[in-house]
């Protein structure tokens, strides 16, 4: 019968117990953990020079090198211990590698954090002779500790990410887990290993074994700043916006200045393609768009000094825009099944056809609540109709972006007329045109029908652009 596995990754962190179960993997016939084999200051051990013949110069050139030779070697299941900070270039073969058998092994963070200071304070990071023990007291720093939380929690989740997108589980240990014969037996069942045994290894000694009031100088400090700590995230913005791409084909770039606008639908688009195409004295179809990611890195190496930007319009503004621009109407833009089920399933109060003379404004009031009470529930993913790009967050677009490159400026709708201008003059363009006012979307402004009841619903659809760009109230 094949073996599940071909190899090992531990993923761990200082001072949570990663020596002591690699002692024990290395215990089972046929096992071999190879230290932090990809530790940037060293290969495996801080007094060793190469893993299976690998060095660490050969190791730092060709990183994958290293994994294919654990992976390979002769004589049973080879492996190696991998923190956050290790090598990130070979990170994702691992994770994406389901013949690696991933083990997670994890503690207290507040625990590790100490017993990380005191061996920084001691030089003791290994103990094997208990008359060798060296004590100290250490002083809880709160900003250090919530570095070191955030970024262990930061390479976790993005490990359990990993892991669920591409259909893996892992084998999960916890620093108590580690003093259990019984559980360390179910890891190498589950590594593939036959053999199992009768007892766990002696040779390391727990360091720190007294009461942490005792290892820490400000015991009290410390327990009034981990009471301050959101520890289930009670106060995160719920999210359940599908992610979102770069839409690198809607990307637009100037016809000649290195200038180029990353739009965020629903926002002033018009405006600035046509401020872009005043830039350079053309029309607004002579602008360069639908790049590929391949045609845009050619434009950017082509464009030296080139500055992208994109820009924010008022949630509430940004929602109003879409609604008249793609529900409301029927004409070219609109999007019509999802109008007619938004009628139909949704019972938004808007004509069949395009608004006539009997479409008041106390009618583009109700049907406008009724979008916004539908986009409550679809960006919560409690609809089967998509999160479109023009309804979409902000912060969800922006976030895609990233995946392909962030903007370098971000600006507000309403400092257009003096950002822009001030972005052409630093680039060196000779002739700076204003920005030209935007066309009215619907029948009604949005100021005909505001007030403190649509604020209200708008700041709960959208509060995570509200939270994240600090936006106030319209009105």
């Amino acid at each position: 019968m094949s073996q599940p596995f071909d190899y090992f990754v531990v993923f761990a962190e200082m001072r949570t117990g990663s020596n002591f179960l690699e002692t024990n993997l290395n215990a089972y016939d046929g096992v071999t953990c190879h230290g932090e084999a990809f530790n940037p200051h060293f290969i495996g051990y801080p007094n060793r020079s190469e893993i299976l013949g690998v060095t660490q110069a050969m190791r730092d050139a060709d990183p994958l090198r290293l994994v294919t030779t654990i992976r390979d070697q002769a004589g049973g299941l080879g492996g190696f211990r991998f923190f956050h900070d290790h090598d990130p270039r070979v990170l994702e073969v691992l994770l994406g590698d389901p013949r690696c058998a991933k083990i997670v092994l994890t503690r207290n963070p507040a625990e590790s954090y100490v017993s990380w200071k005191i061996a920084q304070a001691t030089g003791q990071w290994k103990l094997t002779d208990g008359r060798r023990r060296k004590d100290s007291r250490v002083t809880f720093d709160r900003d250090e500790f919530e570095a070191h939380l955030g970024a262990l929690q930061e390479f976790q989740l993005r490990v359990m990410n990993a892991l669920q997108v591409t259909g893996q589980t892992a084998f999960y240990v916890d620093y108590e887990d580690l003093q259990s014969v019984e559980v360390m037996n179910g890891l190498a069942r589950w590594l593939g290993v036959s053999d199992q045994l009768d007892s766990l290894d002696q040779s390391l000694k727990k360091q720190n074994p007294e009461p942490m009031s005792e290892k820490v100088t400000n015991f009290e400090a410390m327990a009034e700043a981990l009471a301050r700590l959101d520890r289930f995230n009670l106060s995160r913005t719920p999210n359940f916006e599908p992610r979102r791409g770069a839409q690198v084909p809607s990307f637009v770039a100037a016809a000649r200045a290195p200038l180029l606008y990353m739009p965020v639908r629903s926002g002033p688009e018009a405006q600035v393609m046509a401020w872009l195409a005043a830039l350079d004295g053309v029309g607004p179809e002579d602008l360069h768009s639908k790049f590929s990611q391949k045609t845009m890195r050619q434009w950017k190496r082509a464009h030296p000094g080139h500055r992208s930007f994109t820009v924010l319009r008022h949630p509430l503004a940004r929602a109003h825009d879409a609604f008249c621009r793609r529900i409301l109407t029927v004409g070219p833009g609109g999007y019509a099944e999802i109008r007619k089920t938004l009628r139909k399933q949704f019972k938004l109060p808007i004509p069949g056809r395009e608004p006539g003379e009997d479409y008041d404004r106390r009618a583009h009031r109700a049907a406008f609540v009724a979008f916004l009470e539908f986009l409550k529930k679809n960006l919560n993913g409690q609809t089967g109709i998509r999160v479109d790009a023009g309804w979409a967050s902000q912060a969800s677009v922006l976030e895609g972006f990233a995946n392909f490159s962030l903007p370098d400026l971000i600006l507000r709708e309403e400092d257009m007329p003096r950002t822009l201008p001030d972005l052409a003059s630093q680039l060196g363009c000779a002739s700076v045109p204003q920005v030209p006012e935007a066309d009215p979307a619907g029948p009604f402004d949005l100021a005909d029908i505001y007030d403190s009841e649509i604020e209200k619903l708008a700041a709960q659809v959208y509060q995570r652009d509200y939270i994240m760009f600090g936006f106030e109230s319209w009105g």
